[in-house]
């Protein structure tokens, strides 16, 4: 009896250590790669992303990581820029995944439908459900003057734009977008099921929600209204100010990764650690590390 009975406590301490283990992942996280072959602009050095990208990738392949997200503009503009970079971008070991940017728009009207097919994107937002976390990825050119490809977008862009311009706000120019009221609709169903699964939520964007500057995604206050009763958002992580930023507001992370393009010498991507209580940036080059506690 005392043998079936520690054999019983053995089995529950491996189940135990699985979950444990389950809870703890990484993934690697690089933002406006940029790539095109241009000159020198706004100290981005376009022609530099494929060595950068390729040293990037071979520092991600070097950990064992649950997947790996550009967070949008992986190339500058040109079609033909995504031939450049992909094949370095594909020998990733990890699951890869893109937000959209206003940059990767940057190509023919007749050629944008293929650049969401060449990145691998079946939808232009999405969730990742893994390890007891939702990561909604979402569509900030949804509504755009870059990525809004319909008739009846187009439209939409040029209200909602109208409707914020007169109101002298920072975030309210062409470079940036929205998102759609069917896509807010899916980002609340999204937020209900995982709040039914008891999931954790991460978003990625390619625009930021804070801190308030010239980048925010046009309607940032319809968003954080929908997102304000769910106490499982934890961090929200973008793109598109090469900068980078940082702001806590709420318990939830607003993140910005610094553009790899950016600076003659040094690059920035990183690796991101998940816990229990707590998310670990370790960032690279110009990419600073930071804890991110999860309240």
């Amino acid at each position: 009896m005392k043998k079936v009975f520690f054999i019983f406590i053995f089995l529950i301490s491996i189940v135990s250590c699985q979950k444990e283990e389950n809870t703890n992942f990484k993934i690697g996280v690089i933002s406006d790669c940029q790539y095109c072959h241009c000159d020198v602009k706004w100290d981005r050095y376009y022609k530099k992303a494929p060595t950068r990208l390729k040293e990037a990738v071979a520092t991600l392949n070097r950990d064992s990581l649950l997947y790996t997200i550009h967070l949008g503009d992986f190339i500058d503009k040109d079609f033909k820029s995504l031939d450049s970079i992909l094949p370095t971008w594909h020998k990733l070991k990890s699951e890869t995944y893109h937000v959209l940017g206003n940059h990767d728009f940057e190509v023919k009207d007749s050629l944008k439908k293929e650049v969401i097919k060449k990145l691998n994107l079946k939808n232009r937002y999405y969730s990742i459900v893994k390890n007891g976390w939702r990561f909604i990825v979402l569509d900030g050119n949804d509504l755009s003057f870059f990525g809004a490809l319909s008739k009846d977008k187009k439209r939409q862009t040029d209200s909602i734009f109208n409707l914020l311009k007169d109101k002298n706000l920072p975030f309210v120019k062409k470079w940036n977008g929205a998102l759609s009221l069917k896509q807010l609709s899916w980002i609340k169903n999204e937020l209900d099921i995982a709040t039914k699964n008891n999931e954790k939520v991460g978003f990625y964007c390619h625009f930021p929600i804070f801190p308030i500057d010239q980048h925010n995604i046009w309607n940032r206050e319809q968003f954080l209204a929908l997102i304000k009763p769910y106490d499982n958002v934890k961090f929200f992580f973008n793109g598109h100010n090469h900068a980078g930023a940082y702001e806590l507001k709420d318990n939830v992370h607003y993140l910005t990764f610094k553009g790899m393009v950016d600076t003659e010498n040094t690059s920035a991507f990183a690796n991101v650690e998940f816990k229990k209580d707590s998310i670990i940036v370790n960032g690279f080059y110009r990419e600073p590390s930071r804890k991110l506690v999860i309240k």
